[in-house]
């Protein structure tokens, strides 16, 4: 079923020239825009987002207002639920419409028909099978490598931002377009090394209002070997059996660059509120990443520089959690 949702180079023909894989997701952009309803309105629709920003010590905050994600943020990932809907990303249940690009050989990159950017995609595994990271970061650094030209890939974690738990798949934004990228050299003149030779190099950023591990290599092996020991240190010191809550944010630029966040929980106490005291932020690897998504207009009005320093304090782990991780990483690379 899957064969018939990669779209061929007779119907992108008319969407560009030439053949890279640049060129071919331009063009695949511009069918869907043009044959798909849904994904027509809704990119049309990014012209009317506000957005207004929130300036720290070193860094900013933007905030988005996008009612287009209303379904994403507010999407009931709990098991129950997930359980009585069919999966929206396999290909049996993807919309007629849509058609994607082979990527990877094992997953599709199709184009989200809700987006955040004014490219957005989304990259599902071919297979249903759920969403984890461990086994499946591999295939994270080789498809940011495909796509290093122009695209940003992201993970959320089933328990932290994934609003399709029960399916794999990463997601892709416009390169260098999170203030986290822009941001990351400066940062790191104020971070703690945990690690540095001439393979690799590995950071703990704790400035930052969220507490995020960088790692840096141009070495596949090296950065896979020492994700699988952070892994382990993060699931250790917080004491989870499956995967520890994640998102994680990968470029590649002639070296692969890995942003990590460990969470604490989901959603923010003001998510669960009534009236006006509820706050409607379900935030995952964008919101982490810098760019804080809200789909209701009365909550973008109303969220003040305090409102984000307590959403990322309550969906962030701690200080102590944090030092605990970097300790016990750096046991474990001796």
């Amino acid at each position: 079923m899957y064969s018939s949702k990669i779209i061929s180079d007779s119907e992108l023909s008319d969407f560009h020239e030439g053949g890279s894989k640049s060129q071919k997701i331009e063009a695949l952009l511009k069918e869907q825009i043009s044959s798909w309803a849904l994904a027509k309105n809704n990119y049309h629709n990014l012209k009317n987002i506000k957005k207004k920003e929130f300036y720290f010590d070193t860094f900013k905050i933007i905030l988005q207002f996008n009612s287009g994600r209303i379904t994403s943020s507010s999407a009931k990932v709990d098991e129950k639920s997930i359980k009585e809907r069919p999966c929206f990303l396999c290909a049996s249940n993807l919309p007629q419409e849509q058609k994607g690009l082979l990527c990877n050989d094992k997953y599709l990159l199709l184009v989200n028909p809700f987006p955040i950017f004014d490219k957005h995609f989304t990259i599902p595994q071919i297979a249903h099978n759920p969403q984890e990271i461990l086994s499946n970061f591999n295939s994270m650094l080789l498809i940011a490598k495909e796509l290093k030209d122009d695209f940003t890939l992201f993970y959320n974690g089933p328990q932290c931002g994934a609003s399709a738990p029960d399916h794999m798949h990463f997601q892709a934004s416009p390169k260098n377009e999170l203030p986290v990228e822009q941001e990351i050299n400066s940062l790191l003149n104020s971070s703690e090394i945990i690690k540095t030779n001439n393979s690799i190099s590995v950071y703990a950023i704790s400035n930052y209002l969220r507490y995020l591990f960088f790692i840096e290599s141009d070495s596949f092996n090296s950065v896979v070997l020492e994700f699988r020991k952070l892994y382990d240190s993060i699931q250790y010191v917080t004491g989870i059996d499956y995967e520890p809550m994640l998102n994680i944010i990968v470029t590649y630029n002639e070296a692969w660059r890995i942003f990590i966040f460990p969470r604490k929980v989901h959603r923010a106490k003001e998510f669960f509120l009534d009236g006006n005291n509820k706050i409607l932020l379900s935030p995952a690897s964008v919101d982490f990443g810098g760019l804080v998504v809200t789909p209701r207009e009365e909550d973008f009005e109303k969220i003040d520089a305090e409102d984000i320093e307590s959403l990322f304090k309550q969906t962030s782990i701690d200080e102590n959690t944090f030092n605990e991780i970097i300790v016990k990483h750096k046991r474990n690379n001796n």
